[in-house]
């Protein structure tokens, strides 16, 4: 299915758009007039929600879509791996013909590259914290080993659930089995 998307700019109607979109024929065209970034739009996130894969996402330029380069490279790598192709008639792309493709690998190669940029100085981050002595890593969860020995003799002879124990120890799930795993209860 062929869907339009109008999303309004400050200062500027939607008819333009509008206009320009009907000439693609588009089966469905999303409006949205909300204000703001196109990702905290609910009228955004509800078309997105919608949209399958070999679905075509049709609009004016890349700007409807996304702010900044970021924003965009990330929703470009969503579209991808729902199997949505994007048309911007502005910028001239179709991700389905071979020429769009080969642009759309580039574009997800950005979207790689950045996250993996973005992870590593993270690392590099925590790593100057640490040897600085300012990051020790995230607490541990407090309990009572008494407590945790009781309450899982009483879980394991089913005189209450995981989901009982947990809440009067206070622990998530996650913490509780690891925790029950690791002292063999």
């Amino acid at each position: 299915m062929r869907v339009g998307y109008v999303k309004n700019a400050p200062g500027q109607g939607a008819g333009a758009q509008f206009a320009l979109l009907q000439e693609q024929k588009v089966e469905r065209m999303v409006i949205d007039m909300s204000e703001g970034k196109t990702a905290d739009s609910e009228v955004f996130a509800e078309m997105m929600a919608s949209l399958e894969k070999d679905d075509i996402l049709v609009v004016e330029c890349f700007s409807r879509l996304s702010e900044n380069v970021k924003d965009f490279l990330s929703l470009f790598a969503a579209l991808a791996q729902k199997g949505i192709f994007l048309v911007s008639l502005q910028e001239g792309l179709d991700t389905a013909s071979g020429e769009g493709a080969a642009v759309a690998s580039a574009f997800l190669a950005l979207a790689r590259l950045e996250r993996d940029v973005l992870l590593s100085r993270q690392k590099e981050g925590i790593e100057k914290a640490r040897l600085a002595g300012k990051y020790k890593g995230r607490k541990p969860v407090q309990f009572d080993e008494a407590q945790l020995a009781a309450v899982c003799r009483r879980w394991r002879a089913g005189e209450i659930t995981a989901v009982a124990a947990m809440k009067e120890l206070g622990l998530k799930p996650n913490t509780f089995y690891r925790r029950v795993k690791e002292r063999g209860l």
